[in-house]
């Protein structure tokens, strides 16, 4: 891993949950485990909202241990969801053709100082806004 800030999607953090694919599993625990070790990664709000909706109803944890999950992403750079935020999002949806939660996700990463972000849900190796997407899982 760089030095450089980098920003974990939501599909990570759930990742580092699900055992029904070892491989991502594995490499999801290793980008967590970076980000809180040297305190390069980031997160948004909206990422610790989806993850808790994703892990208490299709990974089935409970609502105690994904709560206390989300409060451990705090020790993470978090950026909160902003009326600016959400207005530079819409535009990037418009201008890109990507869905406004990407977009959102993206202005977040930005807003955070992140060059990186590590999703497997946008078009990998793209730049946008001046922050390159990585796909962590592709070829697993």
């Amino acid at each position: 891993m760089s030095a450089a800030r980098y920003f974990l999607d939501t599909n990570v953090v759930v990742y580092a949950n699900d055992r029904s694919s070892p491989a991502k599993q594995a490499r999801a625990l290793e980008l967590m485990t970076d980000a809180f070790r040297t305190r390069n990664g980031c997160v948004s709000v909206q990422v610790m909202q989806e993850f808790f909706a994703v892990a208490t109803r299709k990974e089935k944890l409970a609502p105690a241990i994904a709560r206390a999950q989300v409060a451990s992403l705090e020790g993470l750079g978090v950026v909160e969801t902003t009326p600016e935020l959400i207005l530079s999002a819409i535009d990037l949806h418009l201008i890109h053709g990507v869905s406004f939660w990407d977009a959102l996700i993206v202005k977040a990463a930005a807003a955070g100082g992140c060059r990186k972000l590590y999703s497997e849900d946008l078009q990998g190796d793209r730049v946008l806004d001046g922050v390159r997407i990585v796909n962590p899982f592709a070829g697993l």
